[in-house]
């Protein structure tokens, strides 16, 4: 049993990047699929898929430079079950000064730390990645 699954995927990430895998496997869920769906658009990885069969898997597979640079070079959780971490519209993180992406709950769904400042909406800050 996890305590905190958000960051177990993001574990499981950082260490498919690190050993150079093609995908990487972690249990599904709403949430996770959608921080999946948010990093996908911004192209840090390739594909998420969720699995049919019972119990549901999520299978992100991990994106390369051609030079087999990962995409990812830091993935960091902010907002943990012990400390939770919200911010206002005016107090959402730049990361690496708009080069990487912050992920946010919002009221409106996940989205990036960008699209929730186009938005005008805050929320509680997930995880940022460079």
């Amino acid at each position: 049993m996890t305590h905190d699954p958000i960051s177990d995927m993001l574990t499981t990430i950082r260490n498919g990047q690190k050993a150079r895998l093609h995908s990487v496997t972690t249990p599904a869920s709403k949430l996770k699929g959608e921080i999946a769906r948010v990093m996908k658009d911004a192209g840090y990885i390739a594909d998420a898929v969720t699995t049919t069969e019972f119990p549901k898997k999520l299978v992100i597979t991990l994106k390369y430079s051609e030079r087999a640079v990962p995409a990812i070079t830091e993935i960091k959780r902010v907002s943990k079950p012990g400390l939770r971490k919200f911010a206002s519209v005016a107090d959402i993180p730049a990361v690496l000064d708009g080069m990487g992406l912050a992920i946010l709950s919002t009221s409106r769904g996940v989205m990036s730390g960008a699209q929730a400042k186009k938005d005008r909406v805050g929320g509680e800050i997930i995880c940022t990645i460079a």
